[in-house]
């Protein structure tokens, strides 16, 4: 969607639906090939040294292997994630591998996590706040709500002609909808202009409400969904 926007912006005209589906499928195309040879080659061996560093060359190797081929590298990695997760724990990996591959990735995430949100901190330092970017800000707060509320309570209310869901669950995934890193690397990536400040600081405007004001309250939200 961020592509799409983007060459709408850019280009100033409208995009064909053809064209859309094209970028659609490209952006998204290196995932499941990624994925299935990562599988392979950990379904090949078993010896956990090997095959956590098979996962750290799938990440490093195949999200630059993904943007040399001009798809995407985020949702490259993620859909071979969900893969291996899926049918590479159960089928290619042993206890002692799945334990060790859990304990490895949890630590870098808590690393890169922490190493995040110093990044976006020095970002927001740099930045230049007016009143009116403040306002955007919180317009923008609005929206983004709003729109995560319709798209978490549309796929709800139709599949609970079929399906009970726990009470106040539409309110938690809303409120549970948090914004980090790819947000600002989105914004960041767009070339420099007026419009470009406007969007840079509009975003590190969400991702800071959505970390401290979300993130530091979804437990009592869920607390108070659930009672309702």
């Amino acid at each position: 969607m961020f592509v799409v926007l983007h060459e709408i912006a850019v280009r100033g005209d409208q995009p064909s639906l053809s064209h859309i589906g094209t970028i659609f499928l490209q952006e998204q195309s290196a995932g499941p090939s990624l994925g299935w040879v990562a599988y392979r080659l950990l379904k090949s061996v078993d010896h956990y040294q090997v095959e956590v560093m098979l996962t750290l060359a799938l990440v490093t190797g195949g999200y630059a292997l993904a943007s040399a081929l001009h798809t995407s590298g985020p949702i490259a990695i993620v859909c071979a994630g969900v893969l291996i997760d899926n049918h590479g724990r159960r089928l290619a990996m042993s206890d002692t591998t799945r334990e060790h591959l859990d304990t490895f990735w949890e630590l870098v995430d808590e690393i890169l996590n922490a190493l995040l949100f110093v990044l976006i901190g020095l970002e927001v330092l740099v930045l230049t706040f007016t009143r009116e970017l403040l306002f955007a800000g919180l317009l923008a707060i609005t929206a983004m709500l709003l729109a995560r509320w319709v798209r978490a309570g549309t796929p709800v209310l139709m599949m609970s002609l079929w399906h009970k869901f726990p009470t106040g669950a539409v309110t938690i995934m809303t409120w549970g909808g948090l914004r980090g890193g790819i947000s600002v690397a989105l914004a960041l990536s767009l070339p420099a202009s007026s419009e470009r400040d406007l969007v840079l600081t509009t975003t590190c405007v969400l991702v800071v409400f959505s970390i401290l004001v979300q993130g530091l309250t979804i437990k009592q939200v869920v607390r108070r969904a659930m009672r309702s």
